[in-house]
């Protein structure tokens, strides 16, 4: 069977979104400027670059039987993601997000784990199929731990390259965390993992180089408007962040850069020029509001400057 595909196994959420002016004090009704929904959750949003940029690409995760679910099942098979791996959970919603976003792109937010965390390892053994046909599996921390390691342990076994996001950051088997190829973390969860503070370019590549020594090949840790640091056995490099976009909205600015980094790796090339690649497609991303609409096309790629 040819393996021409990328499998995400994570989270899919409705996300409400307020653009506000600050955040309100205690006890204070703010009212926002605007307004909007938008489809959600780490994993929805990394299948959907891929798909965006031209990759073939599955979705495993779990929606509630409720409007919700509908409307991110609907979104996410418009947008050409393969839904076939997406079930309905009978006891819970589906995953949901309140973000307050902040004027130059800062975002806070809160999430309902909801349908995302009504799952256990038999949800593993219902996508067993996609280790078979997928070239490269990417997951993240928004659904339960045990489903995260057991569906690295069988990507592993089936030969699949794997691309964990570990965000949030969460304790994990250190056995398990050895098998992934590819391990993405921003400043504050490299920071978890190492015990060090990571605030630069410089303790950055500390950072990166302590987290090599607990993963399979390779370690990246994502800096904002700092950029990105790459580590590997060849050493360590720094990917400098395009600053003269005009920020509006960063939240699915990570997520754009992991699917940018597995529809690269799919399509052969290396890890440094898949860096540099998402490093383009999140800073175009920032640019608009919404994680998944703002996230270019193939057409958009020669304005991701």
């Amino acid at each position: 069977m040819a393996r021409d595909a990328i499998a995400v196994i994570g989270s899919i959420n409705q996300d409400f979104i307020f653009e506000v002016q600050r955040l309100p004090n205690k006890g204070e009704t703010l009212t926002a400027n605007n307004f909007s929904m938008c489809s959600g959750g780490k994993g929805a949003n990394q299948s959907v670059q891929c798909a965006k940029l031209g990759a073939k690409v599955y979705m495993a995760g779990r929606v509630g039987c409720d409007s919700f679910g509908d409307m991110q099942i609907k979104k996410l098979n418009e947008y050409g993601v393969d839904v076939s791996y997406i079930s309905r959970s009978k006891d819970t919603y589906t995953g949901l997000g309140s973000v307050q976003a902040l004027p130059g792109g800062g975002v806070y937010a809160t999430i309902f784990t909801g349908a995302n965390f009504d799952m256990d390892t038999s949800f593993v053994d219902n996508i067993e199929p996609l280790f078979q046909k997928c070239k490269i599996v990417v997951m993240q921390m928004e659904i339960p731990m045990p489903v995260i390691e057991e569906s690295i342990q069988r990507a592993k076994q089936c030969g699949c390259y794997v691309i964990l996001n570990a965000a949030p950051a969460k304790p994990i088997d250190l056995k398990v965390l050895k098998l992934v190829d590819c391990l993405v973390v921003n400043e504050s969860e490299a920071a978890f993992y190492v015990a060090i503070e990571i605030h630069d370019v410089e303790t950055a590549k500390k950072g990166a180089m302590k987290l090599l020594d607990m993963v399979g090949k390779e370690v990246i840790v994502t800096l904002g408007e700092k950029g990105s640091v790459l580590c590997n056995q060849a050493g360590t490099i720094h990917f400098a962040a395009n600053t003269s976009v005009q920020a509006v909205d960063t939240t699915g600015a990570g997520d754009s850069y992991i699917g940018a980094i597995a529809t690269k790796l799919l399509e052969g090339e290396d890890m440094r020029k898949a860096c540099e690649f998402a490093s383009r497609i999140a800073a175009f991303t920032v640019t608009r509001v919404g994680a998944q609409e703002g996230m270019p096309t193939a057409l958009d790629i020669g304005a991701c400057k």
